[in-house]
Formats: structure tokens, sequence, C-alpha cells
């Protein structure tokens, strides 16, 4: 049974940075991602990673100060995020992906629980 749970989430002023990490247990060889939910939004793609690290894509609002990484000695994902905005604001979910890369909901067979990200102005 695999299971992803979220952490680092948390208050930060605009311009600041946060590491979240995804930790999984189960199965553990699949293609990786976050997405982001905003209050009265529809969950968006964030960042999505490939089994060995060779495929990383990322949202264009999230480009540049977003960094996606794995260690699969540790079964955890990473998502560094710098210079953050008030509109980055949301419950960031990871997922994962028998099929590879994810870039839409549709596209995620497990889900995590989510870690609240708050930008303040």
């Amino acid at each position: 049974q695999v299971q992803l749970v979220e952490s680092g989430g948390g208050l930060v002023q605009a311009g600041g940075s946060l590491r979240l990490s995804c930790a999984a247990s189960g199965r553990t060889n699949y293609a990786m991602g976050w997405f982001r939910q905003a209050p009265g939004k529809e969950r968006e793609f964030v960042a999505t990673i490939s089994w060995g690290s060779s495929m990383r894509v990322y949202a264009d609002s999230v480009k540049g100060r977003f960094t996606i990484s794995r260690d699969n000695a540790k079964n955890t994902m990473y998502l560094q995020m710098n210079n953050l905005k008030p509109e980055d604001t949301a419950v960031y979910y990871c997922a994962g992906s028998r099929a590879g890369i994810i870039r839409n909901v549709r596209g995620a067979d497990y889900w995590g629980q989510g870690t609240q990200v708050t930008v303040s102005s």
C-alpha cells in the first residue's frame, strides 16, 4: 500500500523560501509531482519529476523559483520554493503516478494529505 506524507509547509513572508518534503512508503518506483489548491480554486499542477530524475517539468507560474528533486534512497521528494509570492498560498499536495510524469490531476494514482503554505505580503 502506497502512502505519501507531506511536510514543511508554514507561514512565510513574500520573498522568503520554504522546502516541502514528501515521504513515500510502500511501492516507490514511480514518477512523482506536486500540485496545489488555493481556496475556491481547482487543484493545479506545480511540478513533476521522473523516477530517475532525468525529466523535470514545471508550471510556468513557478519556473525559475521552484525546484523539484528526489532522493530515491530516502524515498523522499522535495520542492524547494524560493522568492515566494502571496499567490503561491495554497495547500500543496504530493502525488505519484505509475504511468510517468504527472501534469494533471487525472494522471495521479496516489495522493498525500496536503500541507498548507501561506505567503504574507
